[in-house]
């Protein structure tokens, strides 16, 4: 019997999920991926944080509890507090009621659902990234029927920020246009604005009229400290402006199955606030209808509870401390082997992921004779590795940079 879908070609490899499927066939007992976005203990097992555990069990004694349907918007409660957690306590724009924030399904859906929202009301079809940015912004935005263009961010030379072409970029985008902001550990680069230079952009985005939507997948990974990281987002809602965040818990609570996360949108108005949420809800009920109420529960629970709270943020500073250690012995490891280059951007750089300066060819080399996997751009997830692992990649990178220059 002929198929219907005969004709359908092979789509083409993935290349984050080809490292993650050789790493996967690697049958080497030593073998690393360092390609994945997630955290890792020293254990190099996945963490579960005592937060959620304690939580989860509230959740299962709770017999009032029920599996029924949630709002389209989903849990209110959920909602009410993860707005508050990235715009703060005393947010002005919380107060005068003119912030809208629906759950999702974590930071990806929450940047689908806004990209649905903003090709349709957005006059400007043109939406700005960083380049390079995470593999799946161009796909989110490009399948919304959005016009996908870049800015300049990260300078290989310096393995730091392109900081005038960023500006000269954004200057020069159309007026109206909708940029991509990472609000901080910046993925894939891990490379971050200063405060003062953030202000610069903040400038300059608003002289242009341009609409910032933030991508907030690392709150708390950053620094350690949830206040801290929140300071780009803050900077642009204080100034009365329009804005789009899109949060997620699965690095700061370790909530990456349970697909939870929020979307938010500062408006001028509060009229206009409730207009943005009628419109929202048209976009959320043909694409999942009402979403999953198990991870909304788990974050209401610790955000709502004193204790578990500042249990969590203990947790959460634990997790950021540890990536910091593992980039401070990266740099020694190499120093002490003497590997040609400057490896200071790695202690320079933040968040879960390094931008190394490896080229494809020495990653592939590293691969095949270190078993150690990476993605093909050289970003290394440095939340991968731990204090038995740092040397095993040193030794990979002093031999890629010696052997394969």
């Amino acid at each position: 019997m002929d198929s219907s879908f005969s004709s359908i070609v092979p789509a083409p490899q993935d290349p984050i999920l080809t490292v993650y499927f050789a790493s996967r066939d690697d049958p080497s007992p030593v073998k690393l991926n360092l390609s994945g976005g997630s955290y890792r203990s020293e254990e190099g097992k996945p963490l579960v944080l005592q937060a959620v555990r304690r939580a989860e069990q509230q959740l299962a004694n709770d017999m009032s509890r029920d599996k029924d349907y949630l709002p389209l918007d989903g849990l209110a409660e959920f909602n009410k507090l993860s707005a508050k957690l990235i715009l703060g306590d005393e947010s002005s724009a919380v107060k005068e009621n003119r912030v809208v924030t629906i759950q999702c399904l974590s930071g990806t859906g929450s940047l689908r659902v806004g990209a649905e929202f903003l090709a349709k009301h957005n006059q400007e079809r043109v939406i700005l990234v960083s380049n390079p940015t995470w593999g799946n912004h161009p796909n989110i935005f490009s399948l919304a029927g959005m016009s996908v263009e870049y800015y300049r961010y990260y300078d290989p030379k310096t393995r730091g920020l392109d900081f005038k072409g960023m500006l000269e970029d954004l200057g020069a985008a159309p007026s109206g246009a909708i940029v991509v902001l990472q609000a901080c550990a910046h993925n894939p680069t891990g490379v971050d604005p200063t405060l003062k230079q953030w202000e610069q952009i903040r400038q300059v985005v608003r002289s242009k009229s341009l609409l910032p939507f933030f991508d907030n997948a690392y709150q708390g990974f950053a620094s350690g400290d949830l206040e801290s990281d929140a300071q780009a987002v803050r900077m642009f809602v204080n100034d009365g402006g329009e804005c789009l965040i899109a949060q997620s818990f699965a690095k700061n609570m370790g909530l990456y199955g349970e697909r939870i996360g929020a979307l938010t949108i500062v408006c001028t108005s509060e009229d206009v606030a409730r207009k943005v949420k009628s419109q929202l809800l048209l976009v959320v009920r043909p694409m999942y209808l009402s979403p999953p109420i198990h991870g909304a529960s788990i974050v209401t629970t610790i955000l709502k509870n004193s204790d578990m709270y500042n249990d969590w943020t203990v947790e959460l500073k634990g997790m950021a401390n540890r990536i910091l250690r593992m980039r401070k012995q990266l740099n020694e490891a190499l120093q002490a082997r003497g590997t040609p280059g400057d490896w200071s951007h790695i202690i320079r750089q933040i968040g879960m992921f390094s931008f190394t300066g490896l080229n494809e060819k020495q990653v592939r080399f590293i691969a095949k004779e270190y078993h150690i996997y990476m993605n093909y751009d050289g970003r290394v997830s440095i939340a991968g590795l731990s204090s038995k692992t740092v040397s095993q990649l040193a030794d990979a990178i002093h031999a890629a940079v010696t052997r394969m220059a």
